[in-house]
């Protein structure tokens, strides 16, 4: 199975804002939807136990072991001892393989953040009264409220030791409350910040400010209305990987697919590396025939086989086929002699398609634009893709020069973020090529 990283959005709030009971809705709701979900919990105590002495399992933690793992069909848990509290960025890069992660808790993670606020917590009331100022004073979201309160503080501090009467509250300040717990700076290190992308929430004056700072908000019951809000934006997409067999190659003397590789079809490895990624697995060939034993090898993958649009060849042809043939909105095309296609590229290239609403969204090194390992937006290339076909160009590059479409370049330094090994581009065109490539593939 490949590691594929887990898109992460996290919950937060003030203590009583209901962080809980909406992430359970959540969950709920998009598992309702067929969404794999992961969640993460912040603990904010030191400490917690989730066995009890008596155990077998509490007896290794006693006896020593720094990491237990509980087993049964069906279900695992894993207890392991850390030096220091996890990053939440680690915690969710072991989460591999979910649609979405959902956070509890972790405001300063750097993830997406969706703020609850409700009415009946004194503390969210302070929070949205100062956020409302914030906003129509014209601060940016984000804006260090820290500094203020202390300040502020300060100076009534101040006036309180020379007998003069404490200045009034600053006008972006969180007005007093006798009865609240939290103090001011306890709020400043609450505050949304500029990571802030949906606000939840039954008070005017948040919904306002939500508005001012171009934020969606939602009620506290709009479960499916923040659920479809998180597909559009931050669920992983459902795609259509299409592997590009083609046919024949003359340079390599025989078929690409079927050219053995560590000794079977170079096709199977490409389908194991994709396929975990892929809602829907297609192979653009002209050679039904002879991988009609695709089916047979992977009988729970679903793979379309699907032949060539025109008659003709050239990269815009067999754009216009994978485009075509896709059910999905997102489409991945990758080369069958991409020797070390990446799905963790795939899936970060898919994640950038939705962040930026792009069509198109292609890797650029130092030898250009990689159409062959990209991701496309069906709706927004095929109308291109036939303009050009019209045109009589079958240039993949026509695509990407067109004033129409979207281009998000994806470069160097984030491919390898994504896939950390490298290699992704690296195909083989003759059988000599190839050997080398197997020859340092088997050495590893």
């Amino acid at each position: 199975m490949v590691n594929v990283p887990s898109p992460a959005v996290a919950v937060v709030g003030r203590h009583n804002s209901g962080k809980t009971t909406l992430i359970e809705q959540l969950i709920a709701c998009l598992v309702g939807r067929g969404h794999d979900v992961g969640s993460v919990k912040h603990h904010s105590h030191a400490g917690f136990e989730i066995d009890y002495p008596g155990k077998d399992s509490y007896r290794h933690r006693a006896a020593g072991a720094s990491e237990t793992v509980i087993a049964c069909p069906g279900q695992m848990a894993r207890i392991k001892t850390v030096e220091e509290e996890l990053e939440c960025s680690e915690i969710v890069r072991s989460m591999p393989g979910h649609d979405i992660v959902v956070v509890e808790g972790y405001r300063k993670s750097g993830l997406p953040t969706i703020e609850i606020m409700r009415s009946g917590n004194p503390a969210d009331v302070h929070v949205a009264e100062a956020m409302l100022k914030a906003a129509r004073a014209g601060e940016p979201l984000g804006t260090d409220f820290v500094q203020r309160y202390r300040e502020q503080a300060q100076r009534e501090k101040e006036a309180a030791a020379a007998g003069a009467p404490a200045a009034e509250p600053a006008s972006d300040a969180a007005p007093a409350d006798p009865h609240a717990h939290t103090t001011a700076d306890d709020l400043a290190h609450k505050m949304p910040d500029a990571n802030t992308v949906a606000v939840v929430t039954d008070i005017p004056e948040a919904r306002q400010a939500a508005v001012l700072f171009n934020v969606p908000a939602f009620d506290l019951d709009d479960v499916d209305g923040l659920t479809d809000f998180l597909e559009e934006h931050y669920v992983r997409p459902r795609l259509t990987v299409v592997i590009q067999a083609g046919g024949e190659s003359r340079r390599m003397g025989q078929s690409k697919a079927t050219v053995p590789f560590a000794g079977r079809p170079l096709i199977c490895r490409l389908i194991e590396r994709l396929a975990p990624v892929a809602d829907e697995l297609v192979i653009t060939t002209n050679e039904h025939d002879r991988l009609g034993f695709l089916a047979e090898t992977y009988p729970d993958l679903d793979i379309k086989l699907v032949g060539d649009a025109f008659d003709f060849r050239g990269a815009l042809p067999g754009l216009y086929t994978a485009l075509t043939a896709a059910r999905n909105p997102y489409v991945a095309v990758v080369a069958c002699d991409m020797v070390f296609a990446s799905a963790a590229l795939v899936v970060a290239e898919s994640l950038v398609m939705a962040g930026t609403g792009a069509d198109v969204v292609v890797p650029v090194n130092k030898h250009g634009f990689e159409p062959f390992h990209a991701l496309y937006r069906r709706s927004g290339c095929l109308p291109a893709v036939r303009r050009a076909l019209d045109r009589g160009d079958r240039r993949a590059q026509s695509l990407l020069e067109d004033p129409e479409v979207h281009v998000e370049e994806f470069s160097q330094k984030r491919v390898l973020e994504a896939e950390p090994h490298g290699g992704c581009f690296i195909n083989a065109n003759t059988p000599d090529e190839l050997k080398r490539i197997e020859d340092s593939y088997l050495e590893e």
